[in-house]
C-alpha cells in the first residue's frame, strides 16, 4: 500500500471527527478560537492550539460549476439508493415556527425567480451582524460559504466564523449565543447531539431533531436539502458489471469472493460492518483492506479492492463513475444538510429564512460530489466556488 502522507492524514472523515470530539473538547477548542473569525479555506484547516483535525477528505461538486467538472462527472447518474427518497417531501412540507419554510417553490431549472424573491421578500429583515459558522472540512466549507453569501446579497452584514471544528464546537459556540447559524447535519443531530437512535426514514428524522431542538436548545431547523451525505459502499462500474452487484443484498451474498477497503473504525460502527451483518445477516469478506481515509479511493481504482467505503456526497463517486450500491434494508441513517439557527437570531433577522430555503432544493447529491471535488480535487478556494455556483444559479447578483 501506498504509504499515508501528511495531506492524507488530514483527509478525515466526517463520521470519525464527529464521534471523536467530547464536549469538553469542543469547549476548549471553541476557547481557544477565541470567537474569532476562522478561515474558509482548507489549505488553513488547522485551527488554535492543534486540537482540530480537518476533514477535507469528503470531496464533491457542483452542476454548473465548470465545464472540465460537469465533462468529467457527466456520465455518473444519481446512485441507487445515495439520494434519500421522500427527501422532495422533506423540503415541501417543512414547517418552521410556524411558518413554511420558502424554499419548496424553489427548482433547479432557473434561479431567477429565485433571486428576486430572495432580494425583494428579505429587504430590511436584518438586525445587526448574523454571525455563520462551519465545521471544518470541505463541505462544510462550502455551504458555509453559500449561506454568508445568499444573506449577504438578500442584505445582511455577516461575520463568517467558518472552520471551528467539529459539531460539539459549532453546538456549544450556538448554545453560548457565540454563534447564530451553521450547516449541519439531520443524522449527525439526531445521533450525535440528541443521542436518539439512528433513521432512516427523512422527514421523521427532520420532525425529530427540529423538535428536539426547539425544545432543547431554541433552534430552529431550516429546510433541509435532498443531498444525503451518509454512509456507503461503492464499486467500479466494471466491478459492479462482473460480480452483478447492485444492492448491499447483492453484495453480501457473494462477499466470500469480495475484498473491501475502507478506515479501521468501519470494522466497528454500528452503521458499519457490525450494523451491516446485523440488518443484512451474517457474511464473511474475502478480505478487509484497512487504510488511513484519503486512500481507500485509490486502493478501489487501483483494484486493489472490489468494495470501498464510502460517503453519499463524496466527489470520488461522480470522476470515478462509480456505483453506490443501493442500501435495500435502510440500515444507513439519513444526513441531509440544513441551516440550523437560533430562535434568537430569527426572530432579530426574519429574512434569514427566506434567503437560506432558496438553496436548499439546490444541494443535491450530484451537485454537492462535484462542488466537494472543486476544492479537493481542483484545489480551488471554497468561497470561489461557492460564489459561482451561486451565481449560475441565479441566486446571486453578477
Amino acid at each position: 500500500m501506498v504509504g499515508t502522507t501528511e495531506k492524507d492524514v488530514r483527509r478525515l472523515s466526517r463520521r470519525a471527527l464527529l464521534s471523536g470530539f467530547a464536549a469538553a473538547a469542543g469547549a476548549a477548542l471553541l476557547a481557544a478560537c477565541g470567537g474569532s473569525k476562522a478561515t474558509a479555506t482548507p489549505q488553513a484547516a488547522t485551527t488554535a492550539a492543534g486540537a482540530a483535525t480537518t476533514a477535507s477528505g469528503q470531496v464533491s461538486g457542483g452542476t454548473p460549476v465548470t465545464t472540465a467538472v460537469a465533462s468529467s462527472a457527466a456520465a455518473a447518474t444519481r446512485p441507487a439508493g445515495s439520494t434519500t427518497a421522500g427527501s422532495t417531501s422533506a423540503a415541501s412540507s417543512v414547517t418552521t415556527r410556524g411558518t413554511t419554510a420558502a424554499a419548496s417553490t424553489t427548482t433547479g431549472s432557473s434561479g431567477t425567480a429565485a433571486v428576486s424573491s430572495v432580494t425583494s421578500g428579505t429587504a430590511g429583515k436584518f438586525s445587526g451582524t448574523i454571525r455563520v459558522g462551519s465545521k471544518d472540512f470541505t463541505e462544510e466549507f462550502i455551504v458555509g460559504n453559500i449561506y454568508a453569501l445568499l444573506l449577504e446579497n438578500a442584505g445582511a452584514k455577516v461575520d463568517r466564523k467558518l472552520n471551528l471544528g467539529g459539531t460539539p464546537v459549532c453546538q456549544a459556540a450556538m448554545v453560548k449565543g457565540d454563534l447564530d447559524l451553521y450547516p449541519e447535519y439531520t443524522g449527525t443531530g439526531l445521533v450525535t447531539v440528541l443521542k436518539l437512535p439512528a433513521d432512516s426514514d427523512p422527514q421523521r428524522v427532520f420532525d425529530t431533531v427540529n423538535k428536539n431542538y426547539q425544545d432543547k436548545y431554541k433552534f430552529t431547523w431550516l429546510t433541509p436539502a435532498p443531498m444525503n451525505n451518509t454512509q456507503a459502499l461503492a464499486m467500479t462500474q466494471q466491478g459492479s458489471q462482473k460480480f452483478a452487484i447492485k444492492t448491499i443484498s447483492d453484495m453480501v451474498a457473494k462477499a466470500d469472493q469480495l475484498t473491501m477497503i475502507g478506515t479501521p473504525e468501519f470494522q466497528e460502527r454500528e452503521d458499519g460492518l457490525p450494523g451491516i451483518m446485523k440488518v443484512y445477516g451474517p457474511f464473511k469478506l474475502k478480505r478487509y483492506i484497512s487504510v488511513d481515509v484519503g486512500l481507500k479511493y485509490k486502493g478501489l481504482i487501483e483494484g486493489q479492492a472490489d468494495v470501498g467505503v464510502a460517503f453519499g456526497t463524496d466527489g470520488e463517486i461522480a470522476v470515478y463513475n462509480l456505483v453506490v450500491l443501493q442500501d435495500d434494508k435502510k440500515l444507513f441513517p439519513v444526513y441531509q444538510i440544513a441551516p440550523v439557527v437560533t430562535n434568537k437570531a430569527l426572530d432579530a433577522s426574519p429574512g434569514i429564512r427566506d434567503a437560506l430555503n432558496a438553496v436548499a432544493p439546490l444541494l443535491t447529491d450530484d451537485t454537492m460530489r462535484r462542488l466537494n471535488y472543486e476544492v479537493d480535487g481542483k484545489k480551488r478556494e471554497p468561497a470561489d466556488v461557492a460564489k459561482e455556483f451561486l451565481t449560475n444559479q441565479g441566486l446571486l447578483k453578477k
